[in-house]
């Protein structure tokens, strides 16, 4: 736990650290004499826009090692909170230019230049529309996967768009180094974002999968499990996930990510995963039939328990117990007897998904389970109401205070659980979250 923190400091360091050196390039050589300090400031604030929003395209592209110091879902909320910096960039930009000095309007002015006008214009309503869209997506009844297209092809217009009103602006960016670097910043983020929407697919469709089982399970919810189809399959590790599409091309909007549900000894041969009919692709998952074909791209993700933990605490919510599925299996498969306690929140006692594949684990490794109900009925003798800081203290021991802490579910339900473990006296990273629903 400790060296991924030293490695998280370290892959910090390096994110603020190319933006910081790649102002410093642009401002040094032979540069016009220096103007007004609100007028130098507005102009640094475009070029930090610029640079942040390129490095964004690296954040999700899912390279190798780029989020592995963190986790997905420290990522991921980076991710959405440097977007909504990259906002205040964006209008700290002009209105601060345009205040130093009124000239500055003519950028915006369609008499003077119509093309950069407007231009201009739509890039402001684009990285606008980038950070509300992710904020309050399902209020607009945006569909996640129509999300995801336009995210990404307006954000990629707000970076050539920057790139090419800095080169045309010309005062930090003259001569053909500052240039070069320029086009490099903007070129590496079309780059990145070619690579994920199409060559990443193009090399999927050499690695198909099958349906080769689907099974319900309790509280709305369905298992598909998937062979490999003329190759060797996956290898994962428990608590990971993998993005999913079903159809005949990978080449779809329909990708989502999904954890893994079943132990990793299945792997590589077969790869389980379960979800809940919610909509979108989940219910394409509930309703696939057997011999469909699917793609995956994966695994990903640090919500493992590492082997040298004393033991974990696994807090749940719904169909978020699916990765603690996978560690749970993996544990009794591995004959692995370190303590682990499962407080698992659900709406009614018959929609608790592996309800009895639970109460066998119990029996099979040291496994103990705190169901909490909040809609139970009159005959229910455990906890209820939803997950609290009362049940926790009441459940969680002071020889389990040392334990990772593991939670996933529904949003509300991940916020308070985080919050009421901190106020114990968890510490931070001994908390590991798994969100996948980020806009």
């Amino acid at each position: 736990m400790f060296h991924a923190i030293i490695n998280g400091t370290i892959w910090l360091s390096i994110y603020f650290g190319i933006v910081i050196l790649a102002i410093l390039v642009f401002l040094a050589g032979d540069v016009p004499p220096p103007r007004t300090f609100w007028i130098e400031f507005g102009v640094l604030l475009g070029f930090a826009l610029i640079l942040t929003m390129s490095l964004q395209f690296f954040l999700t592209s899912r390279f190798r090692g780029v989020g592995s110091p963190f986790g997905t879902d420290a990522v991921l909320q980076f991710h959405r909170y440097a977007g909504i910096l990259l906002l205040v960039f964006l209008v700290g930009h002009p209105v601060i230019l345009f205040l130093a000095d009124s000239d500055y309007l003519k950028f915006l002015d369609p008499r003077e230049n119509a093309p950069r006008a407007i231009t201009l214009i739509l890039a402001s309503i684009a990285m606008t529309l980038v950070v509300v869209l992710s904020l309050w997506r399902k209020p607009f009844g945006l569909s996640y996967e129509w999300w995801r297209v336009s995210h990404g092809l307006l954000s990629v217009g707000v970076v050539l768009v920057g790139i090419a009103h800095a080169w045309q602006v010309e005062h930090y960016v003259q001569g053909w180094g500052k240039r070069g670097l320029l086009v490099l910043i903007g070129g590496s983020a079309l780059l990145s974002y070619i690579y994920v929407r199409g060559v990443r697919p193009w090399k999927m469709r050499r690695h198909p999968y099958r349906v080769a089982e689907v099974r319900d399970e309790r509280g709305e919810s369905a298992t598909i499990a998937l062979e490999p189809v003329g190759h060797t399959g996956m290898t994962f590790r428990a608590g990971q996930y993998a993005w999913l599409t079903l159809g005949d091309s990978p080449f779809t909007l329909q990708q989502n990510p999904y954890s893994f549900s079943s132990s990793d000894h299945l792997s590589p041969q077969r790869l389980e995963f379960t979800a809940k009919e919610l909509g979108d692709f989940s219910e394409r998952i509930i309703n696939a039939a057997v011999g469909t074909s699917a793609f995956l791209e994966g695994p990903y993700g640090l919500f493992c328990l590492d082997d040298d933990s004393p033991g974990a605490i696994f807090i749940m919510g719904g169909i978020g117990v699916t990765p603690a599925m996978s560690i749970l299996r993996s544990a009794r498969d591995r004959r692995d007897q370190r303590p682990i306690l499962l407080i698992y929140g659900n709406a009614k006692w018959e929609e608790v998904a592996f309800r009895r594949e639970l109460e066998s684990l119990q029996q099979q490794i040291n496994l103990r389970v705190v169901h909490v109900l909040s809609d139970a009925g009159s005959d229910w003798q455990g906890e209820t109401g939803y997950i609290s800081q009362e049940t926790l203290q009441r459940h969680i021991g002071d020889q389990e205070r040392d334990y990772p802490v593991f939670v996933c579910g529904p949003e509300p339900m991940m916020d308070s659980v985080e919050k009421a473990l901190l106020t114990m006296g968890v510490p931070l990273h001994h908390i590991r979250a798994e969100r996948f629903d980020i806009a």
